[in-house]
């Protein structure tokens, strides 16, 4: 059975070059396109609407990206949110992870690399290109001889597969059969070895490092 996608775009033209080329994937179907945040929110009204995978453009009139993959993380956390964007910038780019993107492509991304995001995206659930990656990874300092020298325990290494879910300190405290308050421990424990401030931080980490 194929996967459902849907695109959000305020820019008609690149709407329809997007159907347009999804439709030549054989594993997805576009369902449809909308506009804006705000036509998303009245189409999920009706279940059989809602897909697997949500194209999402960033930015667009009356509810943009960032509102929209918000309001999907919140109303819709099993629908996965793919970032499509001309925005390179980190602050974008963090935001939309914070806000639970799962992906992030630029739209001058080949249709090869569009398939393939989709496909790991997935398989994954998650895709980030390298050079996302190394933008947020830019910021971490630490250098590669620091991080031969730092030693994490099991449960460190357990918790940091978790960071990049959507699962909350509670439900990863309940994953690992202990407290939340725990839990709590092994993430400030982590800010202070890998000198970092936020759990994108640590999932950043943990993508770069093979701890997923």
């Amino acid at each position: 059975m194929k996967k459902t996608i849907v695109i959000v775009d305020d820019h008609i033209l690149i709407a329809k070059a997007l159907q347009s080329i999804i439709t030549n994937f054989s594993q997805f179907e576009v369902l449809y396109e909308c506009q804006n945040g705000k036509e998303l929110q009245e189409i999920f009204a009706v279940k059989t609407n809602v897909p697997n995978v949500v194209l999402l453009d960033i930015s667009m009139p009356i509810m943009n990206g960032f509102e929209t993959a918000k309001w999907l993380k919140e109303n819709h956390p099993n629908v996965l949110i793919m970032a499509l964007s001309m925005q390179d910038d980190e602050q974008s780019l963090i935001k939309m992870i914070k806000n639970g993107a799962k992906g992030y492509l630029l739209k001058n991304a080949h249709p090869a690399e569009l398939e393939n995001a989709l496909n790991l995206l997935l398989k994954n659930g998650y895709y980030y290109p390298d050079w996302a990656v190394n933008r947020l990874f830019a910021n971490i300092n630490n250098t590669s001889s620091n991080e031969v020298e730092i030693c994490f325990s099991d449960r460190e290494k357990e918790f940091l597969k978790y960071t990049i879910t959507e699962l909350t300190y509670k439900e990863i405290a309940d994953k690992m059969c202990c407290s939340p308050r725990t839990v709590e421990g092994y993430r400030d424990n982590l800010f202070e070895k890998l000198e970092l401030k936020s759990r994108v931080g640590l999932a950043v980490y943990a993508m770069k490092n093979g701890f997923i």
